[in-house]
């Protein structure tokens, strides 16, 4: 056991020696070198990307130079400059309503029908009266006088004329129906007439715009993707255009790929051009073709108008009313002969006598009722309120069966004549340096509509010496409470350096901008955020015009991942 433990002391003794031996002690710094030297390769190599990925990354927009146009971004209010309101008679029930909110009126249109009696009411009076004129009529026609040729010659002449003229009343109460419905196509065909007619005008006056290639008249919903193409068509033009310039001012290599450049925005803008004359031919051909059948439609419905006018040019004279008239005369006109007849007989018999007192009886009686029966009448009957003026409803008061107050406007008309007002108050007096009276407002908000905003007084204000009061002319599609929201042009100006809003960056009073500058390094371009002092020059709803240390073809930040100060190291957004 002992001998053991002695093999293994000198076992023990000798791998010690051996491990601090020179040869092994080299071989262990040697392995570590070359370990630590691995590891700054491998840390060199990813460093580049291991920094990017730390970095804000960026997004930018180069610095462009050209028009910019200045404007006030306001909303308002349409008024009407004159409006009339519709008054109605107290005790007047409306039995209709010709209109609604917004609608066009002409002098002279029908608004409301009214009445006063209830139909239960009249149509009573009526049945009593038709009943009491029959058994009258019955009993003058009974009455003869005897041995007076040539007064019964006058009675039965007039009593022949009274039968034609009561065949012809009921006839003409028999026939009120088809009357009413003649009348009710004649205002339906009146009014397709005109509606087509404002089509027509509108259509002839796109097709105008179209042929002129100036859409700004054009009514945007009938143009359709027209504008658009051209839009797009007249700006690969002024690229065009601008290339063209380029290539001829390039000189060497440049040229060459000016050349190339301006090969490819002439194929752009011939391409662009080919779309919009087709769509152009297109549309035209379709709205001519639209335009034709609303004329023909016209012509038919003018000639069914005409037909009415001519059918019916006597129709007042022969109404139930003036027929009735005439039977009531006609009737006077007997009872006076048989009357006169009977007055002359100075021996009468006890039932000549009778009859004739019957008959004054009769006819007293009927005249009351016929009296009740015209008053009943007068009252019920439709009365029709028609508008004084040319305009717009702007607000209607009543509703149907309900009773017209006395003093209250049944509805309120804005009289088109006079047309419309937009008044903005409480404008800056330093906005409005480059404003101009007669400048016309772009209206935002207006979606195929035709309205025109032009300013046609600037007045103080009320709000402040240094504030204005802007009035503006309104005419189009609008009627009185509409909201605006318009676009004033201040002017335009040509500017070195137009920056996007979002490149802005600071207080008002000291603004800049973040330009982007780079540095060669062994491993790659390094950027960074430049801070730049700018003056704002003028301003749009996308752009800044501005001037300070900034030129054309710059670089600005215009969003970032995370928040970049002046000086910041940031890496480039992947495009």
């Amino acid at each position: 056991m002992n001998e053991t433990k002695e093999v293994m002391d000198i076992l023990a003794e000798k791998d010690e020696k051996e491990r601090m031996s020179p040869a092994r002690r080299r071989e262990l710094i040697k392995t570590l070198i070359i370990i630590f030297l691995a590891i700054m390769l491998v840390l060199t190599f990813f460093s580049n990307t291991i920094m990017n990925k730390s970095l804000a990354e960026i997004s930018t927009e180069s610095v462009s130079s050209g028009k910019l146009v200045e404007r006030i971004k306001q909303s308002g209010s349409v008024e009407s400059n004159q409006s009339y309101e519709v008054m109605i008679d107290g005790n007047r029930t409306i039995e209709k309503i010709h209109i609604k909110t917004g609608q066009e009126v002409k002098k002279g249109d029908v608004l409301f029908t009214v009445n006063t009696v209830s139909n239960e009411a009249l149509d009573k009076a009526e049945e009593d009266l038709e009943a009491a004129k029959l058994n009258y009529e019955k009993n003058l026609l009974k009455v003869e006088p005897a041995d007076y040729t040539k007064d019964n010659q006058k009675i039965r002449n007039l009593r022949n004329e009274l039968n034609d003229l009561i065949n012809k009343r009921d006839a003409a109460k028999a026939n009120e129906g088809n009357v009413a419905a003649a009348k009710e196509n004649y205002r339906n065909n009146s009014a397709e007439q005109k509606r087509l007619e404002s089509e027509v005008a509108k259509l002839s006056s796109t097709i105008k715009c179209i042929e002129m290639d100036d859409y700004m008249e054009a009514d945007v919903e009938l143009a359709g993707e027209l504008i658009s193409l051209y839009a797009a068509y007249s700006s690969a033009e002024a690229d065009y255009q601008i290339a063209r310039e380029a290539y001829e001012k390039a000189e060497g290599e440049a040229a060459e790929r000016a050349k190339a450049e301006m090969e490819v925005k002439e194929t752009e803008k011939n391409t662009a051009k080919d779309t919009y004359d087709q769509s152009k031919k297109s549309v035209r051909d379709s709205l001519f073709s639209r335009m034709s059948e609303a004329n023909n439609r016209i012509n038919e419905l003018t000639a069914a108008i005409e037909e009415y006018n001519s059918e019916n040019g006597s129709e007042k004279a022969e109404s139930y009313d003036s027929l009735a008239e005439s039977v009531r005369t006609k009737q006077n006109d007997l009872e006076e002969a048989i009357i006169d007849l009977d007055q002359t007989k100075k021996t009468n018999s006890k039932t000549s006598q009778s009859e004739a007192l019957d008959l004054q009886a009769e006819k007293k009686a009927l005249d009351k009722l016929q009296e009740k029966y015209d008053k009943l009448k007068s009252e019920s009957e439709s009365t029709e309120i028609k508008s004084k003026y040319d305009g717009v409803i702007s607000s209607i008061n009543v509703k149907l069966d309900d009773k017209a107050v006395e003093g209250t406007a049944a509805a309120v008309i804005d009289i088109t004549d006079d047309g419309y007002i937009l008044n903005l108050d409480g404008i800056d007096v330093e906005k409005l340096k480059k404003v101009k009276v007669g400048s016309e407002a772009e209206v935002t908000n207006s979606y195929g509509s035709d309205i025109t905003v032009v300013l046609k007084e600037i007045k103080n204000s009320t709000a402040g010496a240094r504030k204005k009061l802007l009035v503006f002319t309104v005419t189009g599609e609008v009627n009185s409470g509409d909201r605006l929201d318009l676009s004033i042009p201040c002017g335009s100006g040509t500017y070195d350096a137009i920056i996007p809003r979002s490149a802005l960056c600071g207080p008002t009073t000291d603004p800049y901008v973040l330009m982007v500058s780079s540095k060669n390094t062994p491993l790659g371009n390094r950027y960074y955020a430049e801070k730049v002092s700018v003056n704002v020059e003028a301003e749009d709803e996308l752009s800044y015009a501005v001037s300070g240390g900034l030129n054309r073809g710059d670089y600005v930040i215009t969003a970032a991942s995370k928040l970049v100060e002046p000086g910041d190291q940031v890496r480039m957004k992947d495009k």
